[in-house]
């Protein structure tokens, strides 16, 4: 009589591992490659952007006083910080959008009936999102430096501010994860943008919410965006207007804390989702 050995624990892991590994590639590659024959989407959250900058630093620019020293002073360095926090913040609309198509088009189906983690696909969306976010900074940064934007922080500070807004857009993904799963069609997900637009604007991206009504004031200042915004302008260096609020006066910690708490709420109800679609 022969004797089967069992596999090894640790053989069996790092086996796991490797194909868990391998499943987030392939989604993340797809996505991409999904990227590359749709430009346009990419195309369309650069847009935005653009258009909130020529409209607000050279139709409203010259009108603001966010420094104390003068209408228009300073208002690009101000801005254009904003405008990196808000650019990201809107970036969980896309990937909504994107989940809601994929559910849509029977791509998460065609997905969860295969032998691939089950992670693969809220995990890898996350991955492939993070990594289009870091090339639309490279591109809005770019566009920052072309109207005379520029950072006074160390080379460690301004790296440092970058992986914040990252780390904002990485919390808020699984934001649009969840909602993508949740929606019933593509139509709606690009509702969500209803629901983003003021969220992003309500915020210090391109005024102190001290000069805000004072009710009004609060809930911005108690933003998330808000948070990121004041903590990379501390570190880029440039201009803040900080309030006595708490969140103003740690921004810092709140620029951290505040995705960690988004994460721990929206994490999970993605992962529930998807693991409960069809039923």
């Amino acid at each position: 009589m022969t004797a089967t050995l069992a596999p090894l624990p640790d053989e069996t892991f790092i086996s796991r591992l490797k194909w868990t590994l391998h499943d987030y590639r392939a989604i993340v590659g797809q996505e991409f490659t999904h990227l590359v024959r749709q430009p346009a989407n990419f195309a369309w959250g650069l847009g935005f952007p653009i258009v909130m900058v020529l409209l607000f630093v050279y139709v409203f620019g010259s009108a603001m006083d966010v420094t104390g020293e003068g209408a228009g002073v300073d208002y690009v360095a101000y801005a254009m910080p904003g405008m990196f926090a808000m650019t990201i913040a809107f970036g969980f609309t896309s990937t909504a959008w994107a989940v809601a198509e994929a559910k849509e088009k029977g791509f998460i189906d065609r997905v969860r009936s295969m032998p691939m983690a089950s992670s693969a696909v809220v995990v890898g969306r996350n991955i492939a999102d993070t990594m289009h976010a870091a090339v639309d900074l490279v591109v809005l940064v770019l566009i920052a430096l072309a109207i005379g934007w520029r950072s006074g922080g160390t080379l460690t500070e301004t790296l440092g501010a970058f992986a914040i807004l990252l780390w904002l857009r990485f919390a808020l993904i699984w934001v649009g994860v969840w909602t993508g799963l949740l929606v019933k069609s593509v139509e709606q997900a690009g509702n969500l943008f209803a629901i983003a637009f003021p969220f992003g604007m309500v915020s210090s991206v391109f005024t102190p919410p001290e000069l805000m009504p004072g009710w009004l004031g609060v809930i911005a200042a108690w933003n998330p965006v808000s948070a990121t915004a004041t903590a990379i302008r501390d570190l880029f260096g440039n201009p803040s207007a900080v309030g006595d609020s708490w969140p103003e006066q740690h921004a810092l910690l709140a620029a951290i804390v505040w995705p960690v708490v988004i994460t721990a709420i929206f994490l999970p109800l993605a992962v529930r989702k998807f693991q409960n679609l069809g039923r």
